[in-house]
């Protein structure tokens, strides 16, 4: 187990915490989870809708950046840390007011890159959108406390 294993599991159980950006843009955490892959449910709230009910492109791109930062803490390592280096949406059909489910894996690893991949499905098991990723790793500073 690693540093971001254990914080995935207690997201999986429900007892991590907020971090403060994901709790003001109300991002939510993870259902599930495994050795390249992470699951999670999640449906907007009015206020993050545009005014026609659809959500909104730039919204979608930071729910698939957080989806890609917890699928790279399944296969890092405990001295290494992460930032995403590329990131690609394509919208292939409008997402409204609906619950969404998003998956994302790990498609390959080299040393120092990481390349992921995912998909969001509407209510009726359409892909909404599709998204690619690449992290880079770095060495974990670990701040003095």
């Amino acid at each position: 187990m690693t540093w971001a294993t254990e914080m995935l599991d207690n997201m999986k159980r429900g007892t991590h915490p907020l971090p403060p950006l994901t709790k003001t843009l109300q991002l939510g955490l993870i259902d599930d989870w495994g050795d390249g892959w992470v699951r999670k449910s999640w449906e907007p709230k009015a206020e993050l809708l545009q005014q026609d009910g659809t959500m909104f492109g730039g919204y979608i791109s930071a729910l698939y950046d957080q989806l890609f930062a917890f699928a790279t803490m399944t296969v890092i390592g405990e001295d290494e840390a992460y930032r995403t280096s590329n990131l690609n949406v394509s919208f292939l059909s409008l997402s409204r007011n609906e619950q969404v489910v998003l998956e994302a894996k790990v498609v390959s690893r080299s040393r120092r890159l990481i390349t992921l991949e995912a998909k969001m499905l509407g209510i009726d098991g359409q892909v909404r959108s599709i998204a690619t990723a690449q992290q880079i790793t770095t060495n974990r500073i670990v701040p003095d406390r």
